[in-house]
């Protein structure tokens, strides 16, 4: 049975283009649209989709109240669009705490390199949505890293890494890599931990370059911690975040007893601008693996073959498990790999770095 959507936008041209998009994947079918917030409401009640597409600015009804109703009255997977600016960062992030799912840019062309290219990602990121955790609404499902199939899995039955006999009290700091879902977890991750958090943290989101900055913001302003965009000559320092700008790739260097940042270009062919891989594996020099590495919510298998390499060296692996995830995709290509000594619910994260260094 296809999967069935629900196209939310006050533009009758981009509504169109979405809709053709969509249904040129027979796995896909657009049941129906609306031209307004309101109007979209009441076209996901009547047809009950199992993916919305919606835009943010709309008269009537905004999408971000049309969010917030959706969830309240029917929830189900809401994928935003978005503008990639400032403002657009900031109302983006309002509907991913309003409930929406996941975002894309209005532009496809600030999103991939074709237009080919951007439609197929629009609907993998469709596919992978249907398959999204929604509150009161759990399915057992795991997203593959490539394209659209998806399986049952028992994470019970995975085989996990032996605990890391690297004591904690002498790692370094503490690695956290998501992507789909992500806002929202680190969010819930970082709030709870106090000020006077005795290890450096590092943040790998992927998100536009747009994004970053007000998302490192909007963390910093709900955290007792301190949380900013990185920059390259930052020093790893005890209770600061780090978030990994948007577009470009985090690296740590060591120097001593000290770690910084470097912030450099993609290297060609690279998807993920940040890869939470490319993070992780520059974390194996600079700090020897004498750290926690956090797998949270993602779409995709980034972060597994970083997380592999610290793991040679002694790192601890926590991975988010599948019942709390938006997207149960890169959690489960760690965890389906042996790396996770330790697999928890999103709500334990938190308080499991509190009681683990604190």
């Amino acid at each position: 049975m296809a999967l069935r959507v629900v196209v939310v936008d006050d533009s009758g041209f981009f509504r169109r283009r979405i809709v053709e998009i969509l249904n040129a994947d027979i796995g896909i079918e657009v049941v129906g649209t609306a031209a307004n917030g309101l109007e979209g409401i009441e076209v996901v009640k009547r047809l009950d989709p199992d993916v919305v597409t919606m835009d943010i600015e709309m008269p009537v009804m905004d999408g971000i109240t049309a969010v917030r109703r959706i969830m309240a009255e029917s929830p189900r997977p809401v994928l935003m669009f978005s503008t990639l600016t400032t403002e657009g960062a900031k109302a983006t992030l309002d509907a991913l705490d309003a409930g929406a799912m996941d975002f894309m840019p209005k532009r496809f062309s600030e999103i991939a390199k074709d237009e080919d290219a951007a439609k197929v990602m629009l609907r993998r990121r469709v596919r992978a949505l249907a398959r999204s955790r929604i509150p009161h609404v759990v399915r057992p499902m795991v997203t593959r890293e490539r394209g659209v199939a998806t399986a049952e899995i028992d994470t019970a039955t995975l085989p996990r890494a032996p605990v890391s006999s690297t004591p904690l009290h002498s790692l370094r700091a503490v690695l956290i890599g998501t992507s789909t879902g992500g806002p929202v977890a680190l969010q819930d991750v970082l709030k709870g931990l106090p000020k006077n958090f005795p290890l450096p943290i590092i943040l790998v989101q992927h998100m536009p370059a747009s994004f970053t900055p007000a998302f490192a913001q909007r963390l910093n302003n709900l955290c007792e911690i301190e949380v900013r965009e990185a920059t390259t000559g930052d020093v790893l320092q005890p209770g600061c975040a780090l978030l990994a700008p948007g577009g470009q790739q985090m690296i740590l260097e060591g120097s001593g007893t000290q770690t910084r940042i470097r912030i450099q270009d993609s290297p060609p062919g690279t998807i993920y601008k940040p890869s939470v891989d490319i993070t992780f594996q520059s974390a194996v020099t600079a700090l020897k693996g004498q750290v926690l590495a956090v797998v949270l919510t993602g779409m995709g298998a980034d972060g597994r073959e970083g997380t592999r390499a610290l793991r040679e060296q002694g790192a601890h692996v926590w991975a988010q498990d599948a019942a709390s995830c938006v997207v149960f995709g890169m959690p489960a290509a760690v965890i389906e790999a042996g790396l996770a000594d330790h697999i928890l619910a999103l709500k334990d994260v938190g308080p499991a770095l509190i009681k683990s260094f604190c």
